[in-house]
């Protein structure tokens, strides 16, 4: 019998928060680059009373996304998507980075549009960082945009040689998240189904132990001590805002990015966090 499926990238503590959320009844497809975390997953969901099948997916690669997506298609049609897939800016190089926080997210999200069907939703994991960068020019914001996928990293503000360092990497590929989601928003909305995405700000994962233990670790401690909120979040947080925008009760959402971060941007901006 088909099922409705829901494909899941990225086998960590904010997807699996989401998934847990909305997956219930579903297929459940979760992708991640090492298969056994998304086995891992797959053993605790499924302990749960959840119907997931682990996939190895490489966010990076168009071919490897594809395959995921079939693989979900072989259950029944796509009715979710999950992005939580990525690296972070201790944990890879600028290249690595725009491959797969900003190509792979870009070719992801393209691909599940050509898919998805009536009444679908996605959402896809994104980071206050896109908000901590001086705004682009309306040009290269509609660069980001709508520019072919596979052209994306020879656009000339995606240059390494224009890039500081992995952290400015990091913030601009979170920034075509943002752009890129309003983009097919428009693409989804010819069949019927509903994009956006989270920004969230520190929360605690085994992703966030690694950034508090590495070179900016200070700097991430003090963004949330001097936030208004006070403290780091939690996934299940994240998956608060992703069970609005997901379900009924957030139809007329769509090509929009959900700030998520204990006001640690109004700090950085208007208050006294000084990052």
């Amino acid at each position: 019998m088909k099922q409705n499926v829901m494909l899941w990238t990225g086998a960590g503590q904010i997807g699996m928060a989401i998934a847990r959320r909305m997956g219930y009844g579903m297929k459940i497809i979760v992708g991640d680059k090492k298969l056994e975390n998304a086995e891992k997953t797959a053993e605790l969901m499924n302990q749960a009373g959840f119907d997931v099948v682990p996939v190895e997916m490489d966010l990076s690669s168009r071919e490897s996304i594809c395959a995921t997506i079939a693989e979900g298609q072989s259950y029944g049609p796509v009715k979710m998507l999950v992005n939580a897939a990525g690296v972070s800016p201790s944990q890879a190089s600028i290249e690595t980075i725009l491959k797969v926080d900003l190509y792979g997210t870009a070719v992801l999200l393209e691909e599940t549009g050509k898919v998805i069907c009536p009444g679908g939703v996605g959402v896809t994991i994104s980071s206050q960082s896109g908000f901590r960068m001086p705004a682009l020019t309306a040009q290269e914001d509609e660069l980001l945009a709508c520019t072919p996928v596979e052209e994306l990293l020879k656009l000339d503000l995606l240059r390494e040689d224009r890039i500081k360092d992995t952290l400015h990497a990091y913030q601009l590929a979170k920034r075509c998240n943002e752009k890129r989601v309003m983009a097919q928003s428009v693409e989804w909305g010819k069949r019927g189904a509903r994009l956006n995405a989270i920004a969230p700000g520190i929360i605690v994962t085994p992703l966030a132990m690694d950034e508090f233990c590495g070179i900016r670790g200070d700097f991430y401690k003090n963004m949330f001590a001097k936030c208004p909120a006070g403290r780091p979040s939690t996934a299940d947080e994240i998956a608060n805002v992703a069970e609005l925008l997901m379900s009924d009760r957030g139809s007329f959402i769509t090509g929009s990015t959900f700030l998520a971060d204990g006001g640690a941007t109004a700090a950085y901006y208007y208050g006294d966090l000084n990052c």
